[in-house]
């Protein structure tokens, strides 16, 4: 007698609990969707067109889901706006959310979806991790009702939020975050009062989520590692990738092995404003990425992670930022010392006018130093040493302090700073420090074509981002990025761009 379809599932999760349960590490799977958009539109669409919308995109996503779960994933993360885009006013948008409860109702709507008020895609995000025994991450829209006895209350009487839900294998909901940083232009969304830190614990490690802009300020992020301990960060985004800092792969691996964790980062695919760039990051680099501004295709990425980094034996040393930079002597000054602007950054250059040399530029309070040899001095290619200490002030407001070694755009120094996406010179060696005032600092190498250069870097203890053997491509950037978070504005204030 075959067991009846309940018993067969428990059976099933049972075992997958029990695999890694045995094991140190887990597969981790994340999904870079082309989202299918809605039409542009002045007044809400019926919840019919809205759910019709959303299942076209759902149906992709259950492909994917299965792939992932066929090929051993434990998990799988789908990106930020992954189920309805994102063109929408506060009005247009309202078909499309949910009423999400608090995980602690103990729920599985695959099961029971009529305990709550209508829920079909709750429902059947519940029933893809329940089907294929796999934690599901999906990010969509909750809406709770207010009224005048609240006085932030909204005058349409709801309060609207980008959310992200996980699901286990069982179906449960077990997470929900609501976006604490909201980008400037999701004015359809509110924000929280409150900023919330979600982590939830699975057999294979204590895991914590948050969202696209969040990842630039200390809440909720810094506080989920540091403070809450988590050992894998889960990251539905939207990100439009901004050279030569803020590529979603170049950031957002250099963010893991800044802070020490594993990082599953989802990425909405839309080349036309620049999307691209999921990854499955390690503290030591990169397991897999995806960065293709060519096509509009989506892609499955699928890794093996160690459940809990710390404990690793490739987990990298703790390091004192400013350690060596404050102990050496400067390097020689320049007296041809420039300045220019990326992202609407004043920053203070350098050229390196020579095959090899040694390197200091300042900016208040950090100086930057660089020793380099490279391989073959090219004269169609201008390299500097940049340093930048201020507040960033353009689609956002947060602190930074930045030394960099950066190709220009052309042999004219006034293109240096503008994005670059090729390059033809390689380094023998780079040793690149800065005296920075912040232990947050995320160290990013870039290669042509914007290539990770995983595996070919390091951080030394004392704060120096080194080459290990050359690099083994043409370098477009070497660059530490550090956060002052207690420079910045407070919330929401650091959320909007001074014009």
């Amino acid at each position: 007698m075959l067991p009846s379809q309940p018993l067969l599932h428990t059976a099933v999760f049972a075992l997958t609990v029990l695999q890694a349960l045995a094991s140190n590490t887990f597969i981790a799977a994340v999904y870079e969707h082309a989202v299918i958009l809605p039409k542009a539109a002045i007044k809400p669409v019926s919840p019919d067109d809205a759910l019709a919308l959303m299942n076209s995109n759902m149906d992709i996503l259950e492909g994917a889901i299965k792939e992932a779960a066929q090929q051993g994933a434990h998990i799988i993360v789908t990106p930020e706006d992954g189920i309805y885009g994102w063109r929408f006013t506060r009005e247009t948008i309202y078909p499309y959310l949910e009423d999400i409860p608090d995980p602690v109702v103990n729920w599985i709507p695959c099961t029971d979806p009529t305990r709550f008020a209508p829920a079909p895609v709750q429902e059947r995000l519940s029933c893809m991790a329940r089907n294929n025994s796999i934690y599901v991450v999906a990010n969509i829209g909750d809406k709770k009702p207010c009224n005048s006895s609240d006085p932030s209350c909204p005058k349409d009487g709801r309060y609207q939020y980008n959310t992200d839900v996980v699901f286990d294998p069982e179906g449960k909901l077990v997470a929900r975050y609501h976006k604490y940083n909201l980008f400037i232009p999701e004015t359809q969304f509110n924000y929280p009062k409150e900023p919330e830190a979600i982590t939830f614990e699975t057999p294979f490690g204590k895991f914590g989520i948050f969202t696209c802009f969040d990842i630039l300020f200390h809440e909720p992020a810094v506080v989920l590692v540091n403070k809450l301990q988590v050992d894998t960060v889960l990251f539905p985004t939207a990100w439009m990738n901004v050279l030569p800092f803020l590529t979603a792969v170049e950031f957002h691996s250099a963010w893991a092995m800044g802070m020490g964790v594993n990082f599953l980062a989802a990425n909405t695919h839309h080349t036309s404003i620049s999307m691209t760039g999921s990854g499955i990051y390690a503290p030591d680099g990169a397991r897999a990425y995806y960065y293709n501004m060519k096509n509009e295709d989506g892609r499955l990425l699928v890794a093996e992670l160690d459940s809990h980094p710390r404990l690793s034996a490739a987990f990298p040393p703790a390091v004192s930022w400013s350690s060596y930079a404050l102990n050496v002597e400067r390097f020689s000054l320049n007296d041809n010392d420039f300045g220019g602007l990326i992202f609407h950054d004043w920053f203070t250059f350098t050229e390196l006018t020579m095959p090899e040399g040694n390197r200091t530029v300042c900016q208040k309070d950090l100086c930057c130093h660089l020793s380099y040899k490279m391989s073959e001095k090219r004269e169609d290619e201008v390299y500097v040493l940049g340093a930048f200490d201020g507040l960033h002030v353009v689609e956002g407001q947060y602190y930074l302090q930045i030394c960099t070694l950066l190709k220009c755009k052309s042999t004219d120094p006034e293109t240096c700073g503008h994005p670059v996406e090729t390059a033809q010179t390689k380094f023998e060696t780079f040793s690149l420090s800065g005296t920075f005032g912040t232990n947050y600092v995320f160290p990013e190498v870039l290669y042509s074509g914007v290539q990770l250069a995983t595996g070919e870097f390091e951080v030394l203890s004392d704060g120096r981002l080194k080459s290990k053997h050359g690099t083994s491509k043409p370098l477009i950037t070497a660059t530490l990025f550090g956060r002052l978070y207690e420079k910045d504005l407070p919330h929401p204030l650091r959320n909007v761009s001074i014009p």
